[in-house]
Order: C-alpha cells, then structure tokens, then sequence
C-alpha cells in the first residue's frame, strides 16, 4: 500500500486485537505474542494523532494526517501483513504437515522482522512522545527482536534459495524468493540498507539452509564456477528419529511428557494445547480422561544421547546422567536425579506427611545451587508444586511457594512455572496464605515478572490488587517484597490502571507520611513510573500529594529529592492549574536549590520544572 494514515494504524491495531482473540490453533501463542506486542502500540499512535491535532489548525483537519510521510506507509504496510498472518494461521490445525509448521514459522519471523524496521524509522523526537510510552516502545522492539532471534532456531527445514539478479543487487530492490517443491513464492522485499552479505548471513542462520546464490552473493569459499555445483558443500544436518518429534512442534523434543492416550509430546505445546481448552488427544483426537503429563523419562535419555551422538548441544546442559559445567567438563549426577525424582514422587503423593516433607527437602535443595534449580525442574517438579500451591496444609503450601521461588532464579525455570499455570495459585497465596507464604509470593511474582511477556499475564490475574493489600497490611519484609513487584509491573502500561483502581496511590502516600520513613525511597520510585499515566496524575494530585513532594524537595536525601521532581514534573508538565498550586506552594525556592546541588537528573528536572513555571506566568 502507497499510502496510510495514523487513524489507519489505530484501526490496523484494533482489527488485530479483534482477530487475535478468536484464535484456537497451534500457532495460538504466536498469533497472542504478536498481538500483544502491536496492541502496546496504541499509546504511541494515540500520542502521534494528538500532537499532530495540536499542530494543525481545525480548518486543516483534513490534511493533518502523516499521509504522505514513508514511516507512516511502512508501517501500515507491516500492519496489514501481521492482520493477514493472525488470520491465516489462527485456525492451523493441531498437526500440521512439516512443510506448512515451518513454513508459518518463517512468515511469522518475516512480520515480526518487518514491524521491528518499520518502528525503527518514526520519527520520534518530532513528536511530543512522553517518557512512559517511549519507553514502552523500546520494550515491543526487544520484544521483537528477541523474537525475531528464537523464530530464526525454529525454521530449520532445508530449501534453496535462488540467486538475485546482478542489477537487483546494485540498485537495492531486493526479493527474497523461495523455492518451494515446484513453485516459487516471493516472501519478504528487503530494504535497501540490508546489504547481500547480510540476507545470505542471516538466512543461513537463521534456517540452517543451504543457499545457492548468484556468484556476488557468495563468500569466497563458496562462490560457483561456471554454473557447477558447489564442491565444498556442507554435509546435511543429522535426521532426527521420528519417534523424536513432538506430533505438535515438528521438533526435537527435549522434556517428552506423555498424555492419558499414551502419546508422547514436548511438554510446553501440549500444555499450550489443553490450556486453550482442548480435551483431546491431537494426534489420535481420543477424549483425554485426564490432562496429568507423566514424564518420558526413558524417551528424554534416548533424545540426550542422540544430541550426543550428534554434537547437539542440551539446552539445559544435562546429558545422560551428566551436567555440563562452565570449564566444559561434565559432573556426573545420575544420583541426585534419581534422589530428586524420588522427592518429586513423594510430592504427588497422598501421604500429607510425606508432602510436607518432600516440599521443605525440594525447598531446601532449591536453595543451594543452579545446578539443583535445574535436576529439580528436569524432575518435573514445578507442575507438581504448582498443584501443592492450593492444599490444606500451611505449612506445605509455605514451602511449596518457596520452592517455587526458588526455582524461578534459574531464568530457564521460568518459561516452565508460568507454562504450568502457576500464577492464579500464586496470587491465591498472596491473598489467603501465611505471612511468610504471602512474602514469598510477592517475591516469585517479582521475579516472573522480569520476562516482559509475563507482566502482562500476571497484571491480568489479579495480583496487583493483593500486592497492593500486602503493601498496605504486610509485615516489614512482605511490604517491600509487594513493592518491588509492583513497581516491576507498572513499568507496563496496561498495569497502571489496575494499580490506581486497586488504591495503590492511598497507600504510597501514606508510606511518604510515615514518621519511620522507612519505605519513602520505594513510594517515590514505583510513583514516579505511575506519574506518567493520566489517570495517576489525576489520582495523585487529588490525593494532596504535591504538598508532600515538594516538602521531600526541602527535607529528603537526594535520592528522595531526585525522584520528588521527577514526579511533580510528570504532574506539572502542560498542566498550568497543577504548576500554579507549585508556585503557591513555594516549590520555587527548593528548586532553584536543587538546580544547584541537585543530582546530574534532580538537576535537569529541576530546571525544567522551574521553565515550565516561567512560561504559565508569562500567559
């Protein structure tokens, strides 16, 4: 498309969100991150089409669009292709034919690669952007580039791909052209800055594939002569054993679990599968009398040994009874695993005292070291704590929780805990258990919530309005713990709002008046991240907090300082009623202090604030 417009990409994203709701096939989770990601976007084009608003006159509303500016088509142009993809691949079925998993896998890495270059060329600093949002955008771009980067490990089916013309190479309009069985199918155009060392580069990373380019597109040692074929080529990779593929993935699987039907899956797609709601088996389609997942133990040690066999490395570095240490030697630990499967056991089973047992072993075992973290988590503990999480019994629940907590300090470990459905029972705790339970929780929820994706999640289930309870309620430590979780979580936009309806501006202002002033540091901090927000703004400044930070800005540390102008900037900023209650108030005088011995930040805050009160005075 030529054209577009900022209201054409507000509805863009709103069509997406729409499609990717309806979604209930094997791609579900791709289609939900994508969505996710471009639903963020909206704060950002909202800001655009204000700013543009304010800039053009009512009677040049017609022209006030970005319509003729490339950003804006390019931009559109990736919309239209991730609403297209969402659509298409929704419905996939559950098992597809090798050719059209890997191929969807590629289309998707192909929409995400192409949004991440479209958000890269707005023109940011022509628009009045605000910090939060700014700051949000550099997150979705993360996001996509990470996972543009594990899309890239996935499509890893052998094709070839035809030379590019000569004159297409020197003028720089590139087509990236797949040659699939009989037919040819133009996937991507390439822009004109990504170079031919670049496309051959990264489609052999990214596939694994064997490229058959024109000679300028070849590295030295791979160049044709004359038409022949390359007599350097690269053997092909090792075939995997069919009974090695998960039915679902198409790939390797690495921790095969095997369903009431008997089949055998990899663990996270099947668990994806019963999580949207399925109650069959995908490959036979039989009705699942349960959905327990029972380790393959005796499959998983064939698949070690064959990456062995094979130089493929394990993703978590254990291998036949053996863990890969950092000098690239191996320790043997075929006796641990066998100590901790015996644990796992005696947690799924129905002796409470024996529970109660295992937990507080599997909790003190987590504690000590990466390598337990990842024995335990191999053992397939994390789905059998996670049912422990609701039990009778406070004292296995309290160890439960911590086990959890625990494990999720190995980073790996946390793709598992959320896949095993852990939050709501998290958030269950977090309300009703005892206070070292609800302090652990808030603690697990911290750390779950370092994965971007997962503040999302967890801002969905609840958690903020018990964090919130506990900030209020909590012991000394659960306080902080519920700070330092929700702080985390309100970096994302959409948690602000719960965080505001949950009465959290209450609480952290009661925590600025506290005569301990034990928590002030953690109250400025988590609402400095609010004061962006509109519905914050108008929340803090209702609750009388503008006379309290500007009492910070006389008596605080310079950290209190630092962070006190930081807010009463985000409160102040265009807002002329807001900077004549500063100016009543006497913030003038701290703030000229400040501009003088001030932090390098509480410096240009100050200054700015102090320009903002020049400039209302002289209207």
């Amino acid at each position: 498309m030529a054209g577009g417009s900022v209201p054409e990409l507000l509805q863009l994203v709103h069509d997406i969100a729409g499609a990717g709701n309806s979604g209930c096939g094997v791609f579900r989770k791709d289609c939900t991150d994508l969505v996710r990601r471009i639903a963020l976007l909206t704060h950002l084009f909202e800001e655009i089409r204000d700013f543009k608003g304010r800039q053009s006159p009512p009677s040049d509303a017609s022209t006030s669009s970005c319509s003729t500016e490339p950003w804006v088509s390019d931009l559109v142009t990736a919309l239209q292709a991730a609403k297209r993809l969402v659509s298409d691949s929704n419905c996939a079925a559950p098992v597809l034919a090798a050719e059209g998993s890997k191929k969807i896998s590629f289309q998707f890495q192909c929409a995400t690669w192409r949004l991440e270059k479209a958000l890269a060329e707005i023109p940011y600093d022509q628009f009045e952007i605000s910090e939060e949002v700014e700051e949000q955008v550099a997150l979705v771009r993360a996001q996509l580039r990470r996972a543009i980067e594990r899309y890239g490990s996935l499509v890893t089916r052998k094709m070839s791909f035809h030379g590019l013309p000569q004159s297409l190479v020197e003028s720089g309009e590139w087509v990236h052209v797949v040659e699939d069985n009989s037919s040819s199918k133009v996937i991507d155009n390439l822009p004109k800055s990504f170079s031919a060392d670049d496309l051959v580069h990264k489609l052999q990373r990214m596939s694994n594939i064997r490229v058959a380019e024109s000679p300028s597109l070849c590295s030295e040692n791979e160049t044709h002569v004359d038409g022949e074929e390359d007599t350097k080529k690269k053997p092909d990779a090792a075939v995997i054993p069919a009974d090695f593929i998960c039915p679902i993935s198409l790939e390797l699987m690495r921790d095969p679990v095997i369903v009431a039907t008997g089949q055998t899956y990899e663990r996270s797609y099947i668990q994806r599968w019963i999580d949207c709601g399925n109650t069959t088996c995908p490959k036979t389609q039989q009705k699942l009398q349960n959905v327990t997942l029972t380790p393959n133990y005796v499959l998983r040690s064939l698949v070690a040994q064959w990456c062995i066999d094979n130089n493929i490395e394990q993703p978590t570095g254990l291998t036949n009874g053996k863990l890969k240490k950092s000098d690239g030697s191996f320790r043997d630990i075929s006796g641990d695993i066998a100590t901790i499967r015996a644990l796992v056991s005696k947690l799924a089973g129905r002796s409470v005292e024996e529970r109660r047992a295992a937990a507080a072993e599997i909790r003190s075992l987590s504690k000590r070291s990466t390598d337990n973290r990842i024995l335990i988590a191999e053992a397939g503990a994390i789905p059998v704590l996670v049912n422990l999480l609701t039990v009778d019994d406070g004292l296995t629940q309290e160890n439960a929780v911590t086990s959890i907590l625990n494990l999720s300090i190995y980073e790996n470990n946390k793709g598992l805990i959320m896949l095993a459905g852990a939050v709501p029972s998290i958030v269950q705790v977090l309300r009703a258990g005892s206070m070292e339970a609800r302090e652990n929780a808030a603690a697990t929820i911290f750390s779950l919530s370092l994965a971007d994706e997962n503040k999302i999640i967890i801002g969905a289930s609840g958690a903020i309005s018990a964090l919130v309870d506990l900030l209020q309620n909590g012991s000394t430590r659960g306080k902080k713990d519920a700070a330092t979780a929700l702080f985390n979580l309100c970096i994302y936009q959409g948690n602000k709002g719960r965080a505001i309806r949950a009465g959290i501006i209450t609480a952290l202002l009661k925590m600025l008046t506290d005569s301990s002033n034990c928590m002030i540091d953690e109250a400025l901090t988590i609402m400095s991240v609010l004061a962006t927000h509109q519905e914050a703004k108008v929340t803090i400044v209702k609750a009388g907090t503008i006379p309290v930070l500007i009492d910070l800005l006389r008596t605080g540390l310079p950290r209190n300082k630092e962070n006190a102008s930081a807010i009463l900037l985000a409160l102040c900023k265009r807002e002329n009623e807001n900077l004549a209650c500063l100016s009543r108030l006497g913030a003038v005088i701290p703030l000229t202090e400040l501009t003088k011995s001030g932090t390098e930040r509480a410096k240009r805050k100050a200054n700015s604030l102090l320009e903002h009160l020049r400039k209302s005075q002289q209207l």
